[in-house]
């Protein structure tokens, strides 16, 4: 099948991307010091306590700038196909509506014949507002509900 000439949609790419690995880098960079000092010494620094706060942050930064990628990754996935979904069905309305002349190839859309009834049933001048239809109660001035 041939690709459609269509633009591709927006994905998160090279900068995101790059962010992430970034992150990852200084994450394990963190981790090899820290396994480092580990190995060498026997009693606990403060340079163990800030590879441990670097390797820890740096880590999570990483996953989640990675679980953000992802999600926009999918978002413009799926918005490109709702994009494309909205042109194929305007697309088909259209040529349906120039085709109407033509029998047989057109399906009406349903049209609901409740709503007309409903307009038959009251002349057009006799409007009902939204607080008449309330059934009568009266909830006084102060606007109590029951909640």
């Amino acid at each position: 099948m041939a690709e459609s000439s269509r633009p591709q949609p927006h994905q998160p790419g090279a900068v995101s991307l790059f962010f992430v690995a970034k992150a990852g880098v200084f994450a394990a960079g963190f981790w090899v010091w820290l396994l480092i000092l580990v190995l060498r010494t026997d009693a606990a620094t403060g340079t163990h306590v800030l590879a441990a706060t670097g390797a820890i942050t740096t880590t999570l930064v990483g996953v989640v700038l990675g679980a953000r990628m992802a999600l926009q990754r999918n978002a413009a996935i799926r918005h490109a196909e709702t994009k494309k979904l909205l042109v194929d069905i305007s697309w088909n309305a259209f040529t349906a509506a120039g085709n109407a002349e033509s029998s047989g190839k057109v399906v009406p859309f349903p049209s609901s014949s409740s709503e007309d009834d409903r307009s038959t049933l009251r002349p057009s001048g006799d409007r009902v507002s939204v607080f008449d239809r309330s059934g009568g109660r009266d909830r006084g001035n102060n606007g109590d509900r029951r909640r």
